[in-house]
């Protein structure tokens, strides 16, 4: 096995077209770690029959629900079920600590006086800065998204293949480095005709589709139109539980 990516989940906030929420997966011979965990990964994960006790890390883009919700449930279930020993390194946006611990004490009051029983470490990515984790090499760019989410696109590297993935951003400056020469480019596409602030739209990818230069490109995270148009619209597109092999 080289790099082998699985869409666990691709969908957006709302359920549309049954989708499980944002996690994907990624493997190497030697590491495992997911791209953001939305609060539906667990369930994810389980139909697919993927431990999460087998994640080594988890990266975050930025700290709305769909992205990062699943978090405390992989925790408690690490914890009170999975009876996890591994290592788990969770590595996101400025202040993502903090917000997880928010996070958990109001989806399970009381969690918040749990000590892991498990070495867990939080990692805050710097912007535009190559952070080496375990045998990764992840670069945050800035996102344009709801500010308080803390919203970063990321691009990684790993096993001599690099994917990138824009998390829930409109356009910015940014996006043709983040895509240049990715092996994988998972890009947002929310909406297919009426363009939706802090969001990558169809009428976006079309206007800059010249600058972006990876070698493969996936489209991800549809609302209901976008949905609709997926068999109509030339570019590849994510499924749960599609497998990409690097």
């Amino acid at each position: 096995m080289g790099v082998r990516v699985t869409f666990a989940g691709c969908g957006d906030a709302f359920g549309v077209g049954g989708r499980f929420q944002t996690c994907i997966v990624v493997e190497t011979p030697e590491f495992r770690f997911a791209i953001d965990f939305g609060a539906s990964s667990l369930v994810a994960l389980a139909k697919l029959g993927i431990e999460h006790n087998d994640l080594d890390a988890v990266l975050l883009t930025h700290l709305h629900g769909d992205h990062c919700g699943g978090i405390p449930f992989l925790l408690l279930d690490a914890m009170l079920g999975a009876r996890r020993r591994r290592p788990l390194t969770i590595a996101g946006p400025r202040d993502c600590e903090r917000r997880l611990a928010v996070i958990t004490a109001a989806l399970f009051p009381g969690a918040e006086e749990m000590v892991a029983t498990f070495p867990l470490a939080y990692r805050e990515l710097p912007v535009l800065t190559p952070e080496a984790l375990g045998p990764l090499s992840v670069t945050a760019y800035p996102a344009a998204h709801t500010g308080a989410t803390h919203p970063t696109s990321l691009r990684v590297e790993v096993a001599g293949k690099v994917i990138a993935y824009t998390g829930d951003s409109a356009w910015t400056r940014h996006m043709p480095a983040l895509a240049e020469d990715a092996d994988l480019f998972i890009a947002e596409c929310y909406q297919y005709e009426r363009p939706v602030a802090f969001h990558l739209n169809y009428p976006d990818l079309q206007a800059h589709r010249d600058e972006l230069r990876p070698k493969r490109m996936v489209l991800t995270h549809f609302a209901r139109d976008m949905w609709a148009k997926r068999d109509e619209i030339p570019e590849e597109t994510a499924h749960d539980g599609m497998v990409i092999e690097l």
